[in-house]
C-alpha cells in the first residue's frame, strides 16, 4: 500500500514543474519569438535604407531621405526644399523604395 501512495505523491509533485515548463514554452512562442522576428525585420529595413527612399517617421510625417550617416539620417519633408531635418534612424517606422512607388502608381 505504501508503494502506491508514494508513486502517486511523486506524480503530483511533477505536475507543477510540467505546468511551469508549459508556461515558459507559451511565453516563448507568443511573446519572445515574435518580438525577435520584428527586431530582425526592422534591422533589415534599416540596413536597406538608401538616399531617395520615402520614409514614414514614428510621429507620422512622410519625407525623403537626403543623406545617411551612421545612426542619423537627413530627411526632407514636403515640397519645400528648405525643410531638411536630421533625425535618428530609430525614428523611422516604414520605408518605401522609389521602385515600389512606381509599381503602385502603374497599377
Amino acid at each position: 500500500m505504501n508503494i502506491l501512495m508514494s508513486s502517486s505523491a511523486g506524480g503530483n509533485a511533477l505536475m507543477p514543474i510540467i505546468w511551469i515548463v508549459i508556461l515558459f514554452a507559451f511565453m516563448y512562442f507568443f511573446m519572445i519569438r515574435p518580438q525577435q522576428k520584428e527586431t530582425k525585420q526592422k534591422n533589415a529595413m534599416m540596413s536597406s535604407l538608401a538616399v531617395g527612399d520615402t520614409v514614414l517617421t514614428t510621429s507620422g510625417f512622410y519625407g525623403v531621405v537626403i543623406d545617411i550617416a551612421e545612426d542619423t539620417v537627413i530627411v526632407e519633408f514636403g515640397s519645400n526644399k528648405n525643410c531638411r531635418i536630421p533625425m535618428q534612424k530609430a525614428a523611422i517606422s516604414a520605408v518605401e523604395k522609389p521602385e515600389d512607388a512606381v509599381e503602385k502608381e502603374s497599377k
